[in-house]
């Protein structure tokens, strides 16, 4: 088998200060099975075109700095074998800035908005220390393993942008910031958790917003799981009285609630609950949709009119919930 691959690599080319609209450049080159998509750039800088703009750093997947996309798929250049990219993608692949509407030159982007959102939790231990301590702060194992490894984020913001609450919403403070949030808000040596909860827990821009569609878990080089996080903080907004009764808690106490009437899934109680009578009649496209696929009843969510089959045993269901649920709107 061939040590080599001849490919045609497409990158995005745009320039701010000269550039209307951006475009595609190819490039021929020979491609080892060794070789990185980092070193694919670097080609392309050294043997093809030298004003090929990106950033890079430590090539060790620490710094984050070179963070970008191809196809559409976050990597981080200096770890992505080009090669398992190259067969993924039937030899056909375009190297993208993490964010096409934020490019400044190239693979470069203006991060400006990542690290304002970052910067907005707090993410540093917030306490009152000595300036002259004798001592230093310790932690148990169980209580550093209670971070979930959000501690190892890069802040390369392959999340960030691979969010499309984010992408629709320039408000919502994006995967990155709240797995921040978790980190600082459950260290044992920190003084701002409500704080950082409340922030979270803002309509909008908070935790409630989240989609749940795991691109950040896809996305994120570290393995961080920053979808985990999110989870984890609706769960402490609970715990410690912060969550507020909205739309968004609502819908999310719905799922427990359709679960103990009957064991299923109620969407069309959900959304009664979560959003009344008058909310019902902004979704019946949608919930016509969903009756006629079998997804509703047609008398699901009407008062006195139980309509939805209940699972066997759900007494013992019941009961689970009833020892398991300690918070409550």
């Amino acid at each position: 088998m061939s040590e080599t691959r001849k490919v045609t690599i497409k990158a995005f080319r745009f320039n701010a200060e000269t550039d209307y609209l951006p475009y595609i450049k190819q490039y021929e080159m020979e491609v080892g099975k060794d070789e990185l998509i980092l070193d694919l750039m670097n080609r392309i800088k050294w043997e093809h075109d030298g004003s090929f703009s990106y950033r890079r750093s430590c090539r060790h997947g620490i710094c984050g700095a070179c963070a970008i996309k191809v196809n559409g798929k976050a990597v981080l250049a200096c770890k992505q074998n080009a090669i398992e990219l190259l067969d993924l993608f039937d030899n056909d692949i375009t190297l993208e800035p993490s964010s096409k509407k934020r490019a400044v030159k190239d693979m470069i982007i203006d991060k400006s908005d990542f690290w304002e959102k970052h910067a907005a939790i707090k993410p540093y231990v917030v306490a009152d220390v000595d300036p002259r301590p004798t001592h230093e702060t310790k932690q148990s194992i169980a209580e550093f393993n209670n971070f979930l490894d959000s501690d190892l984020c890069i802040q390369c913001g392959a999340c960030h942008y691979s969010c499309p609450a984010l992408e629709v919403n320039p408000e919502f403070y994006g995967p990155a910031a709240f797995a921040a949030a978790y980190r600082f808000t459950v260290d044992t040596r920190d003084n701002a958790g409500a704080e950082r909860l409340e922030l979270t827990a803002q309509e909008g821009q908070g935790v409630w917003d989240c989609v749940k569609c795991f691109e950040c878990a896809e996305a994120c080089p570290k393995e961080i799981n920053p979808i985990e996080k999110i989870t984890k903080l609706h769960n402490l907004q609970f715990e410690q009285g912060i969550a507020e009764s909205n739309v968004a808690t609502r819908h999310a106490e719905g799922f427990l609630r359709g679960m103990k009437k009957t064991g299923y899934l109620d969407e069309a109680d959900i959304v009664l609950y979560s959003e009344g009578y008058m909310g019902m009649y902004k979704h019946l496209g949608t919930a016509m949709k969903m009756f006629k696929s079998g997804k509703i009843h047609w008398h699901s969510g009407i008062p006195f009119i139980d309509s939805i089959p209940k699972i066997k045993n759900l007494d013992e269901v019941q009961k689970l919930i009833e020892i398991s649920q300690t918070n409550k709107l």
